[in-house]
This record gives structure tokens, sequence and C-alpha cells, in this order.
């Protein structure tokens, strides 16, 4: 499993991804799972990917086989014109792959699933996020939905729902993701460090600033101890409930 966050801000992208890969307790890997292609100035994409690891890999490959053979016609990411297009291109070369795999295997096709979070801005263009599902079709954020989640979805949400602001700032995001990442590493295993961080800041067209997290970071223990600190004093500040008792 996996968990992966993409977020909307008036500030630009901002993106989280973790690099657990787990066939069973005993077989736990270390992958990438943050892909970025840049021209500078001109355009920058971001994807996150969950999945089936071979399924995520081979879209990532064939991205990047497209880019290298400006002879082989088959559209590009890096041609495309718009953030829609380019949402276009991975989508259906999702859909492909997964299909392939279920195609060339005995294995059902949901096997071979995988959805990607896909962000990033074209000159000219604002900053768009795109959620797109196995079948290859998508949503974009919105103001109602500014974010997107893949993976191990459900620890991390709530303090994203209560504490996001369109307007915070690149470094009151990456604390908020800090402590939903860490809600999420606490309560299941098959999420881990290290964790990738980037930022994408509106109106440039390239990473503004991109780092991996791995335990021995000491904000994110700063944030870990904190946040968890912070949630027993505020339980202990909730008010008794009154349970009465026969004997009393």
């Amino acid at each position: 499993m996996t968990y992966c966050v993409g977020m909307q801000l008036d500030a630009g992208l901002i993106f989280m991804s973790d690099t657990r890969t787990n066939a069973g307790v005993d077989n736990i890997s270390v992958f990438r799972k943050m892909f970025t292609w840049e021209a500078a100035g001109e355009r920058v994409i971001t994807m996150l990917t969950a999945g089936n690891l071979a399924t995520t890999q081979s879209v990532v490959s064939q991205l990047e086989e497209r880019n290298k053979r400006p002879a082989d016609r088959r559209p590009s990411i890096l041609e495309a014109p718009s953030m829609f297009q380019v949402a276009n291109i991975v989508g259906e070369t999702l859909r492909d792959t997964i299909r392939s795999g279920a195609m060339s295997g005995s294995e059902a096709e949901s096997k071979f699933d995988a959805t990607i979070i896909l962000g990033g801005q074209i000159l000219g263009s604002p900053p768009r996020l795109f959620l797109i599902y196995p079948e290859g079709n998508f949503i974009e954020a919105s103001a109602d939905t500014p974010f997107f989640q893949s993976g191990e979805t459900k620890y991390g949400r709530p303090i994203l729902v209560r504490a996001y602001d369109p307007r915070m700032s690149f470094a009151e995001a990456a604390k908020l993701l800090m402590v939903s990442f860490d809600s999420t590493l606490k309560a299941n295993l098959s999420v881990g460090l290290p964790f990738d961080l980037q930022v994408v800041p509106a109106g440039t067209c390239r990473v503004g600033f991109e780092t991996r997290i791995g335990a021995d970071d000491p904000y994110y223990n700063e944030i870990s101890r904190g946040w968890g600190a912070a949630l027993k004093q505020a339980f202990k500040s909730l008010p008794e409930y009154s349970v009465p008792l026969e004997n009393e």
C-alpha cells in the first residue's frame, strides 16, 4: 500500500508521497512514487503513483520513452498543449498498461490496478491537479475538492479536511501534510518513511523546492512528538462525560 497527497493552494501546488512497498510483512522495499518532468519556465509535471508497482513503473517508463524519441509520434507529455491533454495521455497509458497486463497473465485485472495523482503547470495556464483512475478517466481539483489522496487515505484525511485553507503558505501546508502522513504511518504499517515532498509555486513552471524526509529528520520528529502531545492535551481538556452508576 502507499499514501500520496496532491494539494492545490492559492500559492501553487504541493505534493507528498511515501516510499514503502510491500508484498507481505517479510518483503518490504523502498521505491520512489513521485516523478517529475520539467522544462524550466515552460512546464512542470509531477506524478504520484499508487497501486501495483509493475504497472506504475511501466507507465513511467513509457512516458519517458516518448519524451526521448521525437520520431515516435505517440503523444508526449512534454509536447501536450495543456495539462488536460497531459492527463489524457497519462490516463490512456495507464488504462492500456492495465489491460495489457491483465490479458497477458492469468490473474484478475484488479491485480494490475493503479491510481495516479497528476499536477503541474504549462506556461500561459494556471496550475492544475488531477486524479486519474485505473480506467483512464480522471477528475480535476476544484474549490470544493482542492486536494487528492491515493492509497491508504482514511487515517490522514481528517486533519486535511479540518485544517486545509487555500490561503495557507507552503510552510503551513508542508506542516499539515507531515501531520497527515504521521497519523497514517502510526496507524498502518504499509506506509513508511522516507517521504518525498515537493513544492511548485504558481506562475513559475518549475519545481520550487523538493526534499526527502527520513526517519532522522529533526523537523518531522518534532512535528510527530508535538502532534501526539497536543492530541493528548486536547483530549484531557474536553469536559468529562457523566456516567450514572446504579450503586451511586
